[in-house]
Parts: C-alpha cells; sequence; structure tokens
C-alpha cells in the first residue's frame, strides 16, 4: 500500500472516528482497558495484530469483569440474612 492511498484511508476514517469519538459513552468500560491493553502488546508481538489483540482483549475483558460481578453478587445475595416476614393476621373466629 503506497503512502498516498494510506492517507488517503486514513482521511476517509476520519469522519467515522469524530463521529464515535462524540457518542455518549453508555457502555461500562469495567475489563476492557485492561483486557485491550494486554490483547494489543500480544497481538503485537505475535505477528503485528495489535489492533485486532486489542479488540478481542476488551471482549474477553469485559465477560471476566461481568463474570467476576455476577459472582459478587450471587455471593452477596447468599450471605444476605432472609428477608423478615410481615406479621400474619390473626385467624378469624
Amino acid at each position: 500500500m503506497s503512502a498516498s492511498s494510506r492517507f488517503l484511508l486514513g482521511l476517509a476514517a476520519l469522519p467515522l472516528a469524530c463521529t464515535l469519538a462524540v457518542l455518549p459513552a453508555t457502555a461500562s468500560a469495567k475489563g476492557c482497558i485492561k483486557g485491550a491493553a494486554v490483547g494489543g502488546v500480544g497481538g503485537h508481538v505475535l505477528g503485528g495484530h495489535g489492533v485486532a489483540g486489542a479488540a478481542v482483549g476488551c471482549v474477553v475483558g469485559r465477560h471476566n469483569a461481568n463474570k467476576k460481578d455476577a459472582q459478587a453478587a450471587a455471593a452477596q445475595r447468599d450471605s444476605a440474612p432472609p428477608a423478615a416476614q410481615a406479621p400474619q393476621p390473626a385467624p378469624a373466629r
């Protein structure tokens, strides 16, 4: 790929990048940043696929964070005391 075609490709991708940058981030990035960093380095070292490694690392990091949150919620739910029952009305005679 020549330098001019790379420049044009980057120039064409610029509006998409700007649009994505201003959209509100509705999803939580918990786990994604760490996974993307590890995946990016691993992908780069294993063959120059740093971007693909970062994307996969982000997905794996989110999955692990969600799994950890679910386990913590289950542990909290299991350790919570049972809810107090409302007093029963006296039976009618």
